[in-house]
């Protein structure tokens, strides 16, 4: 079976609700796996541009209050706000393992700074700290990482970090410690201080967010579980972008899909791209659509080759992307990224077409770019990894 670019772009459209939304957060997150939250504005962006009548309210209360949705660490080391019922999924399938490759680094380092000098002092340091800390949070119900830093003596230790290079730095351990206990499931970020915007969390026991804190279940299951989810958003596509969106090793993505049996089609630019069994069908042709999505949001960022939706050659690549592979915000046009869009100091959105999309098209875009002005008001949104294309259009560059 041959699979088109065409029928590739119709699925992205209807599957990710960007040609027909949905009507919750929670919605928007399912369509899509994981919301990126790197960025704090992007999964807020990210679910306006995929339900019918967006509210940052409406994020929240999924995010804050019914907790439907979870902020946890998950594929590639990557923050992201999944659906409560995958939150263990993500957790088994990929923060385990980053949890036991992060402790290893942070004893690691410890001992490097003498503190302890042994591996096994270290390592046993570590875990009286992060015992102390997590009743310290248990006291207090929920806090800020400086709060805890006050209740608890051993985060306040203090490492230095390259010692002798240009980028040498001292700092204490309370960011690492808070990390490493998030990446265990421990504690997670819970209400921001100030808008939805800010950065600075205030962490909270798993145990007492979610109603039966965060299930644990066997790795390999999770695995196949969160490939059987990728596929059906982000299928069909190769196995390698399946292995890069997770961070998994080839063996944990090919003992995965062996539980699956995934079907094979040839995909219209060459390889060989990987279906649900079952979900051979084509996806009926949406109508003509256009969106505006943020930074990192998870459709772009849902392969590791890209040249189906994004074009090649061309200048979209350079323009679109920084040098270390994060997308700014994007124009997409029935299935195509079609240029970019920025924020300018006054609320205006700024947008660019980088290919001819039609008279049309380019009045629904710039349609889109008022309400989004609109929708946003007062807030001002600067992405967090700049691309040019973004500073050109914001007037920072």
């Amino acid at each position: 079976m041959r699979v088109t670019d065409d029928q590739r772009r119709a699925r992205l459209a209807r599957r990710h609700l960007l040609a027909t939304p949905g009507a919750t957060p929670e919605e928007a997150a399912e369509a899509v796996v994981a919301l990126h939250a790197t960025d704090p504005a992007t999964v807020h962006l990210s679910v306006a541009a995929r339900t019918t009548e967006p509210t940052a309210s409406e994020t929240e209360r999924a995010l804050y209050d019914d907790r439907t949705l979870v902020r946890l660490l998950g594929m590639r080391r990557t923050m992201f706000v999944v659906p409560r019922e995958v939150a263990p999924v993500v957790q088994a399938a990929c923060a385990d393992d980053i949890a036991a490759k992060q402790r290893t680094l942070l004893v690691k380092h410890l001992t490097e700074n003498g503190h302890p000098e042994s591996v096994p002092e270290a390592a046993g340091w570590l875990a009286e700290v992060e015992e102390a800390t997590l009743e310290a949070l248990l006291a207090r119900g929920e806090a800020l990482g400086q709060e805890l830093a006050a209740d608890v003596p051993g985060l306040r230790q203090r490492l230095r970090m390259a010692p002798g290079k240009p980028y040498e730095a001292i700092g204490n351990v309370t960011s690492r410690v808070l990390f490493l206990l998030a990446a265990q499931g421990r504690i997670v970020r819970g209400r921001p201080r100030g808008t939805w915007l800010s950065t600075q969390y205030r962490w909270s026991p798993m145990d007492a967010w979610l109603p039966c804190g965060l299930p644990r279940i066997d790795a390999g299951t999770a695995r196949v579980a969160l490939a059987r989810r990728w596929l059906h958003a982000y299928g069909p596509a190769p196995i390698e972008d399946l292995r890069w969106w997770t961070g998994w090793t080839a063996a944990q993505t090919r003992k995965a899909l062996a539980e699956i049996g995934p079907a094979e089609v040839d995909l219209e630019g060459g390889g060989t791209g990987l279906l649900l069994p079952g979900d051979l069908e084509p996806e009926p042709e949406p109508e003509p659509w256009v969106a505006l999505l943020p930074a990192l949001d998870p459709t772009p960022m849902g392969w590791a080759a890209r040249e189906w939706y994004l074009g090649s050659p061309g200048p979209h690549r350079d323009a679109l992307f920084d040098r270390s592979g994060n997308i700014g915000p994007t124009i997409w046009c029935d299935g195509r990224i079609a240029g970019g869009w920025a924020q300018r100091p006054d609320g205006e959105i700024a947008f660019r077409c980088l290919a001819d999309v039609g008279a049309e098209a380019t009045e629904k875009i710039g349609t889109a770019a008022a309400r989004m002005g609109e929708w946003l008001g007062q807030i001002r949104v600067v992405p967090r990894f700049r691309t040019p294309l973004e500073r050109q259009l914001s007037g920072s560059s």
